[in-house]
């Protein structure tokens, strides 16, 4: 592969907080210099030189929650699709759920994700395994054996681990061999009551509610245990300001716990089911416009570490019910990055920290080189334009799946070309 070297370029390097104009080269696959400009780096005979326009380059994004079809449900989103639509929104990095069908609680469904990956996929793709087998809650799976097949994390993706007896046995066990347990913070019995936040909002359009408090029950108990154990403990999906409340307290107290958001939670609230849009209907669910705001915040405050695109394709036939019986998901990974980028132009969130939560913090979460410009990391980069107005399309996407919360809307900013390890993927 020939050296690249980008030219004219805006880098955005969250490791340093750098924002500055400036020239990066790539060889084999790897960065090798950043400066303000190519004579200053050395730029090796032969490499191939890409004008910037001076439009912004940044490290990939790592998305931390992605769910794709296979196994079990190829027709929603395959690796071919997802790579194609993850490439398309820069996102070079999927780390992939693992409630599939089969639930991926086995090495040898695992070596399959891994092998059926590395053949069609655009993009790096690590998977988490199950934490309990069958992802129900009762018996846990063999960490050590599935973190020498390829497992960076452990999730029983959007199903609580009710019992707090086999949780503290996972977590110990996860303990042992230092893997990391992402676990989704909704007390199951409260959370299946209902498909909208309790309130009146919820009460005015009839549907049962579930309390907001159903999240703050159960990441009090998670964060206790953790400190119990001693485990590593990432929340996933957080999405109401007493829940912030919880995080702080427990990081002031020492411990080591981190947390995800998914977009539609600090980009959307309740009233956006408007009349029983199917489509905004996500997991979690919508919260009041408070907690919308306090998401934002801690976004911006670095109490949050993570967003996700929560991308959950869903094929029409379950989302075209009544908004109870509807499924609850939306794709997201193609829109991760100019819904995202609201927040830097209304809000103004540095684009450092807001790449400092899309790829440097879940780059260090799943030990990944990448996150970051500095010297040696790998060469996946995101060059995008990020005043670039555009109107998002669901029928235009390239998921399988059309199932977005977010069709319709007008974001501002367009990628304009992705590579993973220096090799153009995208653009």
């Amino acid at each position: 592969m020939k050296p690249i070297a980008f030219s004219n370029a805006r880098l955005i390097d969250p490791a340093t907080g750098v924002d500055m104009p400036g020239d990066l080269l790539v060889s084999d696959g790897r960065i090798i210099g950043t400066g303000a400009n190519l004579a200053a780096i050395g730029v090796p005979e032969g490499a191939t030189v890409i004008d910037c326009g001076g439009h912004v380059l940044a490290p990939g994004i790592v998305d931390f929650n992605v769910t794709i079809g296979e196994p079990g449900a190829r027709h929603r989103e395959s690796f071919r699709s997802g790579g194609l639509a993850a490439a398309a929104g820069g996102v070079t990095t999927m780390v992939t759920q693992p409630d599939t069908d089969p639930p991926i609680d086995d090495p040898a469904v695992l070596e399959f994700v891994n092998r059926r990956a590395q053949e069609v996929c655009a993009v790096r793709v690590l998977p988490k395994a199950t934490v309990t087998k069958g992802a129900l809650g009762r018996e846990m799976t063999e960490y050590g054996f599935l973190r020498d097949a390829g497992a960076v994390a452990f999730s029983d993706g959007e199903r609580a681990i009710a019992d707090p007896v086999v949780f503290r046995r996972c977590l110990e066990y996860a303990r042992s061999v230092d893997a990391l347990v992402c676990h989704y913070p909704q007390e199951p019995h409260f959370s299946t009551i209902g498909c909208a936040t309790e309130g009146v909002f919820a009460t005015l359009r009839g549907l049962p509610g579930v309390p907001a408090a159903a999240e703050a029950i159960m990441l009090t108990r998670d964060i206790r245990i953790a400190a119990l154990t001693g485990a590593r403990y990432h929340a996933s999906c957080i999405s109401t300001a007493e829940s912030l409340g919880i995080l702080s307290r427990a990081r002031e107290n020492g411990m080591d716990v981190t947390c995800s958001i998914a977009v539609p939670h600090f980009a959307l609230n309740e009233l956006d089911i408007a009349d029983f849009r199917t489509f905004s209907k996500v997991l979690p669910p919508l919260r009041h416009e408070d907690d919308r705001a306090a998401m934002e915040e801690g976004i911006a405050s670095g109490l949050i570490d993570v967003i996700v695109s929560a991308h959950r394709p869903l094929d029409e036939e379950s989302k075209r019910l009544p908004y109870a019986q509807a499924a609850a998901g939306g794709v997201g990974v193609e829109t991760l990055l100019p819904v995202t980028l609201d927040l830097h132009h209304r809000v103004g969130v540095p684009l450092t920290t807001l790449f400092e939560r899309l790829s440097l913090a879940p780059a260090r979460l799943v030990g990944l080189e990448a996150g970051h410009l500095g010297k040696g990391a790998l060469a996946d980069l995101v060059l995008f334009d990020p005043g670039a107005p555009w109107r998002i399309d669901r029928k235009a996407l390239r998921s399988k799946s059309k199932n977005s919360p977010f069709h319709d809307r007008l974001v501002q900013g367009r990628v304009l070309g992705t590579w993973v390890g220096g090799a153009r993927v995208f653009g």
